[in-house]
């Protein structure tokens, strides 16, 4: 499937294709998009729901430190791919959200990034955060009430388990990313090098013991695609949520719910 993106497409048509690489918002020379069918992602949808800047300034809130209040207890099990299924968030546990799993979720992006100090936004991006999780599980998550419509809300989410202090390595090296990777970084890969234009923190509401979230500016043909990532930790658990926008050059909404409502299930 190529990952040129008609405008008119919405995302329930999206979700129901073959996977695309993440990578591939801003893969290929010059900028061009090529076509990976059935390539891994973190991007399981092509469009997501369009959504204002948030309100405050990113700058001003350290969205990559540990939630501040309401700290969850945790059990510290290392679950396995079982486990990440028994607290993945399912379908009719939150409002009109469909939960399904994730196309092509188990083969990962091929991006390398040619910055080392950007290498764990470039493993997020490939879909296989870093240091290599224990076992891994893959969700799409839609608004069924906005189906038809082309800004219609779809979200991935990455659930991954890591023995020892390998969950806090994840979040650590994200959080020291984001900061030396403001100015944004490059990669290669097999369709050839793909720049990305800025990363920024976002004061999104934090969420488990532990939460971080960004943007990361990618393009598809010269247009902006903001991609927007937060990361939640529990214990040994990590869950990754991603939306972009695909339709528009504002920051698209994660609904805040949905992280919060899949936070409160993490062991």
């Amino acid at each position: 499937m190529t990952t040129r993106v008609p405008r008119a497409r919405t995302a329930a048509m999206a979700a129901t294709t073959a996977v695309l690489c993440l990578a591939a918002v801003a893969c290929g020379p010059d900028g061009k998009t090529s076509e990976k069918d059935g390539g891994k992602t973190a991007a399981a949808s092509e469009s997501a729901k369009p959504g204002g800047t948030p309100s405050s300034d990113p700058a001003a809130s350290d969205s990559a430190a540990p939630s501040p209040t309401s700290t969850p207890t945790s059990s510290g099990k290392v679950l396995d791919k079982a486990g990440l299924a028994g607290v993945a968030l399912a379908t009719g546990e939150l409002g009109n959200y469909e939960v399904t799993p994730m196309q092509g979720g188990e083969e990962s992006g091929t991006e390398r990034s040619e910055n080392k100090d950007c290498r764990p936004l470039v493993a997020v991006i490939n879909g296989a955060p870093e240091p290599t999780p224990a076992a891994t599980a893959f969700r799409t998550v839609m608004d069924k009430s906005e189906e038809g419509k082309d800004d219609q809300t779809v979200v991935t989410e990455i659930l991954t388990s890591h023995p020892g202090d390998g969950a806090q390595q994840l979040m650590r090296g994200v959080r020291d990313a984001v900061r030396a990777c403001a100015g944004g970084f490059r990669t290669s890969g097999e369709d050839g090098p793909s720049t990305y234009a800025e990363v920024k923190p976002l004061p999104l509401p934090p969420a488990g013991q532990e939460s971080i979230a960004y943007q990361v500016t990618g393009s598809i043909e010269g247009d902006k695609v903001p991609l927007v990532f937060q990361l939640v930790r529990t214990g040994s658990t990590v869950v990754t949520f991603y939306v972009a926008n695909f339709v528009t050059a504002t920051t698209p909404q994660l609904p805040s719910e949905l992280v919060a409502a899949q936070a409160a299930k993490l062991p």
